[in-house]
């Protein structure tokens, strides 16, 4: 059965209030040996596993389905999407060269790297070559992003390629879900990059009402079919959903994914009886976080440490923690 669940970008956008970092039930932290504990076990039989540091993240594949599917989608205005056909071919393209990888560094070349997410989306629709060769497009168009990086160097992706083929474009940072959907339906806006699983759920309370049953899946056909009614409902149209995710996953170092030969959720639990959990603070009551991962795998964790979500990779590479929440699309993911 599946878990209605907030999303990290939900959390994300709560915790960067927070100024300091948060701890909660800590103790001291694990250490960064690698060696197994012989000391208590969960239900796997397994003994416990401490942390291990180490610079590099690996997000395990949650093959059992926890997390829905977050896949990058655009979401177009009808009218203008029925006016210009071409508006959704063009950002389908960009769905189409798109997948987590991809993502992970174009959010390294932002927030790490510190490029405009302007000369970003220039170098990706170069590479990938997606730009038009039909240039019949005309009139002014206003694609939308959400305020955080990732949302605007895909809505400047976007508005690239629709500028490549002729149309006047605009890239403007509206703000939260609840102020640019309005303005997209509404037709001020023309598109704009979304989360199909959260999109779909956000849709469905908004026509439903807030105790409506979530309508996402982790499978990403299943959220589309549920998410495209609910968009006509408002609208909207929606475009093919790329292969790129951001959503919650799991990390651990390279060097503790090693240690234990761990690449899945599913094989964590099998080779680890207890762990250090971190994650922010509503990760012990949230069903995507720590109820969820201990009811779908059946992990055990022997510990719970409290972060602002900024700050959890950065516990889990010094060896605080042995697995932590983070983004999938993470920027600091990438590989060096």
């Amino acid at each position: 059965m599946r878990v209605r669940h907030l999303t990290a970008k939900t959390l994300l956008a709560t915790s960067l209030l927070a100024s300091s970092l948060l701890l909660a039930g800590c103790g001291e932290a694990g250490s960064g040996g690698g060696e197994a504990e012989p000391t208590s076990s969960g239900t796997s039989g397994a003994a416990d596993c401490a942390p291990v540091a180490g610079d590099k993240l690996v997000v395990l594949t949650d093959d059992k389905g926890l997390q829905n599917s977050d896949n990058i989608i655009p979401a177009v205005n009808k009218a203008a999407a029925d006016k210009n056909p071409e508006i959704l071919d063009l950002l389908n393209s960009v769905s189409a060269a798109l997948d987590t990888d991809k993502l992970i560094q174009l959010n390294k070349a932002v927030d790490i790297d510190r490029k405009t997410s302007t000369e970003v989306a220039a170098e990706f629709v170069t590479t990938n070559k997606l730009e038009a060769t039909d240039k019949s497009g005309s009139g002014k168009l206003v694609v939308g992003a959400a305020n955080f990086s990732e949302n605007v160097t895909l809505a400047e992706i976007y508005g690239a390629v629709l500028k490549s083929a002729g149309f006047d474009v605009e890239v403007r940072t509206i703000g939260n879900r609840e102020t640019y959907l309005p303005a997209l339906e509404k037709g001020d806006l023309v598109a704009v990059p979304e989360y199909a699983a959260t999109l779909a759920d956000f849709l469905n309370a908004k026509i439903n009402g807030a105790d409506a049953k979530s309508v996402a899946s982790d499978e990403i056909a299943t959220t589309v079919a549920a998410l495209t009614p609910l968009a006509e409902q408002s609208k909207l149209v929606m475009g093919e959903a790329s292969a790129a995710q951001d959503q919650n996953a799991f990390a651990v170092t390279q060097e503790f994914a090693d240690a234990h030969k761990v690449t899945s959720l599913s094989e964590l639990a099998a080779a680890c009886g207890g762990l250090t959990l971190a994650g922010p603070a509503e990760c012990p009551d949230r069903p995507f976080c720590q109820p969820g991962l201990e009811d779908t795998y059946s992990l055990v964790f022997s510990d719970f440490k409290s972060y602002d979500f900024g700050l959890i990779g950065a516990a889990v590479r010094k060896g605080e923690a042995a697995i932590g929440l983070v983004l999938s699309s993470d920027g600091s993911l990438a590989a060096s």
